[in-house]
């Protein structure tokens, strides 16, 4: 192991990949949200990590309405930093998916660091039957889609949001590109140290969910940024505690949630987020090393603290 740091846990309780007839456990509306995410804060993640769905569909929402209706009671129920997703739902225009961000002015946000294709297609073959008529053309869609992040879009985002709500990102890297489009980005002046990079693995079109990845990816990381960023893995399906595991066995922070995997183990679904928050603790606990309080977390990542927000 490279480092004893504490290990700072996100959990992404609902995201806007999956659809309901996948688990019954998605938290889709805003009570269901912050149950989870307070659960989830509960069990050891430090940094809640949030989407909106439709109440009535479960279709991902981007309405600032919606995610003021859970940001506020967890706020109330626990310490936890919370991430806006800037990512929404595959097909929300730039400004649809920047609204619940901006409306919230929230610690953290995420932000993609490059246009991709994002298929989720394959998921539409393993069902035969649906909870709603939404759900296979939104899956089936992503044959033909590219997930747009170009440079305008990323320098948008950083200066409406980093320069105008003092808000600091979770950069997703989703393949060896990113990395350099993020170094690229601190070259142009437009963010300072500490940075956050999010390693993504397993998503159809961006870096395989192969441990080999993983290393390069980290020792790119590595020299390109030096010791001035923290980098946490995520990883997709099955993929998602093996991955983390390594993460944190090299010194690096984690991501669960049913956002990434629906599981819990093999063939069993996971009722919660937080009981695949409480599994990678476990885990990290047993290694010798610690868990990141949302006050160490907001130190390390440079944050402007939770009191300085607008929900």
């Amino acid at each position: 192991m490279t480092n004893q740091k504490s290990v700072i846990i996100t959990c992404a309780p609902t995201g806007g990949i999956h659809t309901p007839t996948m688990s019954e456990h998605l938290p889709i509306t805003p009570n269901e949200i912050a149950q989870a995410s307070i659960e989830a804060a509960e069990a050891g993640a430090a940094i809640i990590h949030l989407h909106a769905r439709d109440p009535e569909t479960g279709k991902p929402d981007p309405s600032p309405d919606l995610f003021m209706e859970f940001m506020p009671r967890i706020k109330q129920a626990t310490d936890a930093v919370m991430n806006v997703s800037t990512g929404g739902g595959l097909g929300m225009t730039r400004e649809e998916r920047l609204r619940a961000a901006v409306r919230t002015s929230p610690e953290m946000a995420s932000m993609n660091m490059g246009s991709m294709n994002f298929g989720t297609f394959p998921m539409r073959d393993k069902y035969d039957t649906w909870k709603f008529d939404w759900e296979p053309e939104f899956l089936e869609m992503t044959r033909d889609f590219i997930f747009r992040n170009t440079f305008s879009d990323i320098e948008y985002c950083i200066k409406e949001l980093g320069h105008g709500h003092g808000t600091r990102f979770e950069f997703e890297c989703y393949d060896l590109g990113h990395l350099y489009n993020l170094a690229w980005v601190l070259d142009q002046g437009w963010i300072e140290g500490p940075i956050f990079v999010q390693l993504v693995f397993g998503i159809l079109g961006g870096a395989g969910a192969d441990l080999d990845n993983l290393m390069h990816m980290h020792k790119v990381a590595d020299r390109l940024f030096g010791d001035g960023y923290e980098w946490s893995v995520l990883a997709a399906g099955r993929h998602q505690m093996p991955f983390t595991t390594q993460s944190a066995l090299l010194g690096g922070n984690v991501r669960v949630g049913l956002e990434d995997s629906l599981y819990i183990g093999p063939g069993k679904k996971a009722v919660s987020s937080a009981e695949q928050v409480t599994k990678i603790r476990t885990i990290v606990e047993s290694l010798g090393l610690e868990i990141a309080t949302p006050a160490e977390a907001r130190t390390r990542l440079g944050l402007k603290g939770g009191d300085q927000v607008a929900f």
